[in-house]
């Protein structure tokens, strides 16, 4: 078995390469969004954000799981952040919960919250990163272990779009 940047170890599969571009240049769009516009990325736990961290986003990342209930989190990220952002009129939140079962659940229940407060928010991180990633991990935190492949290609994107 190989053991290269896009096919390390049990990471293996014909189209791998293309799924670490695709989910790194969501990931770059996502991290552009949180620094220049103050996006707040809403997650499950600590660990999440620990994680985003390490791949290089700075702006406000929220925790969901911070003793309220999902209502109260909402409402607050509204009160915090508004409806929609003021200078594009864009999404003033980014919601990336787990692609598990829980985490679905728990993406599904904020999508409704925030429709019906009708906000602004943007849920394509969780998309594409459940899309393209969900053969290696399934959760937000498991990232940790692909931010040596993702971490580069993120920060190549970023350099090729500052140009």
């Amino acid at each position: 078995m190989s053991d290269d940047s896009f096919h390390g170890l049990r990471r293996g599969s014909a189209n791998a390469e293309q799924r670490w571009w695709d989910a790194a240049r969501a990931l770059a769009e996502a991290r552009e969004r949180n620094r220049t516009y103050n996006c707040a990325i809403l997650v499950e736990g600590l660990r999440d954000r620990r994680t985003l961290s390490r791949l290089g986003f700075t702006g406000p990342i929220e925790l969901l799981n911070r003793g309220w209930s999902v209502d109260d989190v909402l409402v607050y990220l509204v009160d915090t952040y508004g409806r929609r952002h003021e200078d594009d009129n864009g999404p003033t939140i980014i919601v990336l919960m787990d692609w598990d079962r829980t985490g679905g659940r728990l993406q599904n229940t904020c999508r409704r919250n925030l429709e019906s407060l009708d906000v602004a928010f943007d849920e394509s991180l969780y998309k594409t990163l459940l899309r393209c990633l969900k053969p290696e991990t399934k959760t937000v935190e498991g990232m940790s272990g692909l931010v040596d492949v993702l971490g580069p290609l993120i920060d190549q994107l970023d350099e090729d779009s500052s140009v």
